[in-house]
């Protein structure tokens, strides 16, 4: 102990000197902190330790004493004699000892007149008191004021603000310790835990299988791997739909022992090959394989290439009942079997298992096998692909991972994109929700609606709404010609060319068959049409004409010698039936924001080349005035069924980059635009696909052109409303679409929810 004095903090018992003599009296207070203590909430242990705390320090305290006075006696018997009546054999000189006495007992004296506790001295019985008066002191002020926190907790419910420095357990025997932290294990025991939380209310353990609250799970092991495996190889597993646990265990080991056990079976090996080649057996493949591997592997590892591993992998799967469970058994078996990677289940290990995968980091089965770096670094798990940047727009949630898939389309080598699903699957929904938020971020979108489900959203973000019909008065003339966005670069006579070229297409979408001669009668009476109004090949900006209109072409047309079954067949769109729908001048503007052409209330026979008219007026519009645009074409498999439409928008779609615009296809008969010539490579030319549920007759389709896995057309055969693959560039994950509650009110295509908007009530 220091020499320095030791002042205590809390007045437990306050020791004060009542005699200024050689004998050392302490005076304990009345109020005892015994008794005080037993009047707490925490009675026994604590009260237990503290009456044999005192009773020890008031005994040694009081053995101290008594030894002093003897001595200090004895001595003073010598001193009081006088001189004279002092025997020559009593006259003696005081030995050092007891001078040394004397003088611990001035300095005792001294120091007891003081309020404290401290007493000076060294390794005398008197110093020794009050060493031992000292520490037990300091351990009742610990235990009163371990009790005073007590006390605060419970008038605090349950909260403390005990700093650490007040509780100093170094300063305790251990026995002392382990009751205090008893009677905490006490005092916490009718406290909820986190694994109280966490963990099940029923538990079974059978050899084979485990009962979790009313769950089965399986657990097990890879007991084998093949000489060579291939990267990612555990993605079918991480990917497949079941609710599973899945933990890896890796143990670093020193390449030295690996080195000498290399070089121990590399000269079993050589010596093996020795032997049977002096015994004249054929050489075995299996053996010379291993031999070459070691080999290699020994290279590896004294180059540092490569380290050396043992790698463990547990699998935990779970299910309604037994069945199910077996049937997931035999699906994980044969998803591993087929890369020649051998699991077994864990028979009477089932507990321990499940517990390896558990989040704990504890390895309780202890089934490894030795990997090096490479065939290690193939077992790395999180394979699933994320799309998330910092720009563009939230298309959904990764279903793999819960991320959220945010991505701008105009990022990739184009911004065109295409939509496959079957009817109810949610492809509108999926489209008005990628207008919404594309428009928040300042893009404008043109939509062709066939269904008129694109109204409710033009009106709620403020849009023009067309509908394009023989009764309506919104025209578009298909002679119209563009604007040039930049006049410097575009030569004379490209404009006129190009309008001739899409026109040519349009006439034979409305003739029906055309021959090679009447082709050149159209192409002809084209160039005579635009020649009446003064445009020409030479003329440098034609758009600054008033363009002629069809009811111009026919009156060209039907003065040209061989043109006779030509102009009747065109006669119903100028003056028959369908008269006044293609022979008006334009009376619309392409305006900013959102704008939604309706041809629901259409012939069928005329949709596809109202389609076609509109589709070239965007065309011409967009190649006048550069700005971010979205066209969305639904029910595009319209126009794939005609050669001439398609090609178009196959044009559309191949040029659409150039001019800042993206091009959104979106069809539901999916083999009917996969079996069109160009289905294809407008695939190709979009760099974002979006997949949602399909129907089983078109997955073998999809499945080639989109390289599907076999979890992969599980998925998109069982996928729910709004769930699907997403595919960005090279990459593509598993979606779900989520809207939020106004977004939802604005694009729902539900009848049901309709209605109810409308205040008809559920149908």
């Amino acid at each position: 102990m220091s020499d320095e004095p030791i002042q205590s903090k809390t007045n437990i018992a306050n020791i004060s000197s009542v005699k200024q003599d050689s004998d050392l009296k302490v005076k304990v207070d009345d109020v005892s902190p015994v008794a005080e203590i037993k009047n707490m909430p925490w009675k026994g242990k604590f009260a237990d330790i503290m009456e044999q705390h005192v009773e020890v320090r008031d005994r040694k305290m009081e053995d101290a004493k008594l030894e002093k006075h003897s001595s200090s006696k004895a001595n003073d018997d010598q001193r009081s004699l006088p001189i004279k009546e002092a025997k020559p054999e009593d006259v003696v000189e005081l030995s050092p000892s007891v001078k040394r006495k004397e003088q611990i007992d001035e300095k005792d004296q001294k120091v007891l007149k003081n309020d404290d506790l401290s007493v000076k001295a060294s390794e005398k019985p008197v110093t020794n008191a009050g060493k031992i008066a000292k520490s037990l002191d300091q351990k009742l002020n610990f235990f009163q004021s371990l009790f005073a926190t007590k006390k605060e907790i419970l008038t605090k419910d349950n909260k403390s603000d005990i700093k650490e420095e007040e509780i100093n357990f170094s300063k305790l025997t251990p026995n002392e310790r382990q009751e205090i932290l008893n009677i905490e294990k006490d005092f916490n025991q009718g406290m909820a835990s986190v694994f109280d939380l966490i963990a099940p209310s029923s538990f079974e353990v059978n050899f084979d299988h485990l009962r979790i609250e009313g769950l089965y799970a399986q657990s097990y092991y890879i007991f084998s791997y093949p000489r060579f495996i291939e990267a990612n190889w555990l993605s079918p597993v991480v990917n497949f739909d079941i609710t599973f646990d899945i933990s890896q265990f890796i143990y670093p080991t020193t390449s030295e022992k690996i080195m000498r056990v290399l070089k121990k079976k590399v000269a079993q090996m050589q010596s093996t090959i020795r032997m049977n080649a002096e015994k004249g057996k054929v050489h075995d493949p299996a053996i010379e394989t291993s031999l070459q591997d070691a080999e290699q592997l020994r290279v590896e590892l004294q180059r540092g290439q490569e380290r050396y591993f043992q790698f463990a992998l547990y699998i935990t799967v779970y299910a309604e009942d037994s069945d199910k469970l077996k049937k997931i058994e035999k699906q994980l078996q044969s998803l591993l079997g087929g890369k020649l990677v051998i699991t077994k289940r864990a028979d009477f290990q089932m507990e321990q298992a499940f517990t390896s995968t558990c989040p704990l980091g504890l390895d309780q089965v202890e089934i490894f096998r030795n990997m090096n770096t490479s065939p290690l670094s193939t077992t790395f798990p999180f394979s699933s692909s994320d799309l998330t940047s910092n720009e563009g727009i939230l298309y959904g949630i990764n279903r793999h991972n819960d991320s959220l898939i945010i991505f701008d389309r105009f990022s990739l080598e184009n911004a065109n994109s295409v939509v496959f699903a079957k009817s109810g699957a949610g492809k509108s929904y999926a489209v008005k929700l990628e207008i919404l938020r594309s428009m928040m971020l300042g893009s404008d979108v043109i939509v062709i609606d066939p269904e008129n489900e694109y109204e409710a959203l033009a009106n709620t973000v403020g849009g023009t709404y067309l509908k394009v019909s023989l009764n309506s008065d919104r025209r578009i003339n298909p002679f119209d010609l563009p604007k040039p966005i930049d006049a410097d670069e575009m030569k004379p006579g490209d404009l006129l060319r190009t309008s001739i070229i899409s026109l040519s297409g349009l006439l034979k979408l409305m003739l029906g068959e055309v021959s090679p001669a009447e082709e050149g009668i159209i192409d002809k009476a084209l160039l005579d049409v635009y020649a009446t109004r003064g445009i020409t090949m030479d003329t440098p900006n034609p758009g600054d004409f008033e363009p002629p209109t069809m009811d111009d072409f026919y009156n060209v047309l039907s003065s040209m010698e061989g043109a006779t079954p030509l102009s009747q067949r065109l006669t119903k769109y100028v003056s028959g039936t369908y008269a006044g729908i293609f022979n008006k001048a334009t009376n619309i503007n392409l305006e900013e924001g959102m704008m939604v052409f309706c041809i629901r209330d259409l012939e069928e026979a005329l949709r596809p080349i109202a389609m076609y008219i509109i589709l070239n007026y965007i065309w011409n519009m967009v190649r006048g005035k550069l700005k971010k645009r979205i066209l969305v074409i639904d029910e595009a498999w319209t126009m794939m069924r005609h050669k001439d439409s398609a090609e178009f928008l196959f044009g559309l779609v191949k040029r659409a980059r150039k001019y800042y615009l993206g091009v959104s296809t979106i069809t539901q008969d999916v083999e009917d635009f996969l079996n069109s010539e160009l289905g294809k490579p407008i695939i190709t030319n979009s760099s974002m696909q979006l997949l949602l549920k399909q129907a089983p007759s078109a997955l073998d389709a999809l499945t080639k052109t989109f390289n599907l896995t076999q979890g992969e057309r599980y998925m998109l055969l069982n996928s729910g409303v709004g769930q699907g693959l997403f595919f960005a560039g090279l990459k593509h994950v598993a979606l779900q679409i989520i809207a939020s509650y106004s977004e939802d009110k604005i694009v729902t295509t539900n009848p049901e929810e309709i209605l109810k908007q409308r205040g008809g009530g559920y149908a």
